[in-house]
């Protein structure tokens, strides 16, 4: 019993966070997994522009495995217009952390779902007209997307 306590708990050090970005012109939303990949939560809103440098700060202090990036697509499958800030971003996300793959997750909806969500759970309007929570709830459905995706891969 003892050796399985323990393997478990190696096999469970090997493991690391997913972070997922919902990236915006003006604030970005990040949610993130536990450490055993289980549960996305929302973690922070952050402006735009300090994006990279919150993001080399928390992979300094948190076991990151992956990145997932909302891919914004029209109904016709075609990229949005913010796809030409996105792209320019993961590229430099690449080079400075090539050891952390980065996936693309489609974002389609995120933003309906995210309102969705804050209506279900009984937020208030004045709370539900904050964008940097819409922004963050979005970044946590585009993880739980992806977590899902996983599920059916294996």
């Amino acid at each position: 019993m003892a050796q399985t306590v323990a393997l478990y708990y190696d096999f469970r050090e090997l493991m690391g966070r997913i972070l997922a970005i919902d990236y915006g012109k003006k604030r970005t939303g990040l949610a993130v997994t536990d450490v055993l990949q289980i549960i996305a939560n929302g973690l922070t809103t952050v402006p735009t522009h300090t994006l990279m440098d919150f993001i080399l700060d928390y992979v300094k202090r948190e076991p990151v495995e992956r990145i997932v990036v909302g891919l914004p697509k029209q109904m016709n499958n075609q990229p949005s217009e913010n796809m030409v800030r996105i792209e320019p971003f993961v590229n430099r996300l690449r080079k400075v952390l090539p050891q952390i793959p980065v996936e693309y997750v489609d974002e389609r909806f995120t933003s309906v779902l995210a309102h969705q969500a804050m209506i279900d759970g009984g937020l208030k309007k004045k709370d539900r007209q904050r964008k940097e929570l819409v922004d963050e709830i979005s970044a946590t459905i585009i993880l739980q997307s992806y977590m899902d995706s996983r599920k059916f891969k294996i």
